[in-house]
C-alpha cells in the first residue's frame, strides 16, 4: 500500500440502485467496457445504476495518518463488465468538504463540492430510517429511506445473494473519465458487507436524471443499508488506455 493510499471508516452507508435501459449506460462508457446485465423477474434485461451515500469519520492519507478529515459523500456509479471481471464505472461524485479540490487537482476526479446532511438510525446494524439532502450544482439529492430491518438475501435479477453482493456491496475495482477526458482506474479493499434492505419514500438525484439514466421518482431497483465499513482507497489511479490487471 503505496503513502498517499488513504483509509477511512464509513458509516451511514446507502446505496440505492435503479434498473436502467443498458444502452442509457453504455452511452457513457469507453468502447471496452460494458453494462454488466441482469435479467429481473419480468424477463426484461436491464443495467444498473447506483448513488452510494455516506459518512467519512476519519478518512486519512496513509502519507499523513493524523490529518483526519469528516464528510458525506455520494458516488454515482455504474455496473459493467472489463472482459470477465466486474467494476463500476464512477460517473462522478459529490464531497461536503472543500478536501473535494485535492482529487480533482491531483488527478483529475469528476468530484464536485456539494453541502449535505444524513440523519440515520439504527436498531443494532439493522436501519430502521435514513435521511440526507445535497444541494449542489451537479449533484443536488433528496432522499428518504425506511428499513425493513430484512437482511439483503437474494436480489431481483441475481442468481443468488452472493452474486448480488459482489456486483452491488463488493466491487474493488472503479474507473473514471478524468476532467481531461482520459479514462483512469483504481483499486479498493473493504471486508464483506451485511446490509439489510431499506425502502425508498423518496430518493431524487439530480445527477442521474441530468444524465439521462433515471427519470423523476422512478422506483429504485434496491435499497440497502449498512452502519459501517472500513474501507482502504489504493491511490493514485492509474491513467488508461483499457482494464486495468
Amino acid at each position: 500500500m503505496g503513502p498517499l493510499a488513504a483509509l477511512t471508516t464509513l458509516e451511514d452507508i446507502a446505496i440505492v440502485s435503479f434498473d436502467i435501459e443498458p444502452a442509457a449506460l453504455a452511452a457513457h462508457l469507453p468502447s471496452w467496457l460494458t453494462p454488466d446485465l441482469c435479467t429481473l423477474a419480468d424477463g426484461r434485461q436491464r443495467a444498473l445504476v447506483s448513488a452510494v451515500t455516506f459518512r467519512d469519520v476519519d478518512f486519512r492519507f496513509r502519507l499523513a495518518p493524523f490529518v483526519r478529515l469528516g464528510m458525506i459523500q455520494t458516488n454515482y456509479r455504474g455496473y459493467v463488465r472489463a472482459g470477465d471481471l466486474r467494476a463500476v464505472w464512477f460517473f462522478g461524485s459529490t464531497l461536503s468538504s472543500p478536501i473535494v479540490g485535492v482529487p480533482r487537482l491531483l488527478w483529475k476526479m469528476p468530484w464536485t463540492l456539494a453541502p449535505a446532511t444524513i440523519d440515520a438510525t439504527w436498531d443494532g446494524d439493522a436501519g430502521r430510517s435514513w435521511r440526507s439532502r445535497a444541494v449542489g450544482e451537479w449533484g443536488g439529492y433528496d432522499v428518504e429511506l425506511e428499513g425493513t430491518g430484512v437482511p439483503m438475501g437474494r436480489l431481483d435479477g441475481f442468481g443468488s445473494e452472493l452474486e448480488a453482493a459482489l456486483v452491488l456491496t463488493h466491487p474493488m475495482v472503479g474507473y473514471y473519465r478524468r476532467l481531461d477526458s482520459a479514462t483512469a482506474g483504481y483499486h479498493v479493499w473493504h471486508p464483506p458487507m451485511h446490509p439489510t434492505r431499506g425502502r425508498a419514500t423518496r430518493a431524487r438525484y439530480d445527477a442521474l436524471e441530468r444524465l439521462g439514466l433515471v427519470w423523476p421518482d422512478q422506483e429504485p431497483h434496491s435499497v440497502l443499508l449498512e452502519r459501517r465499513s472500513d474501507f482502504r482507497i489504493y491511490l493514485p489511479p492509474t491513467r488508461l488506455h483499457g482494464p486495468m490487471a
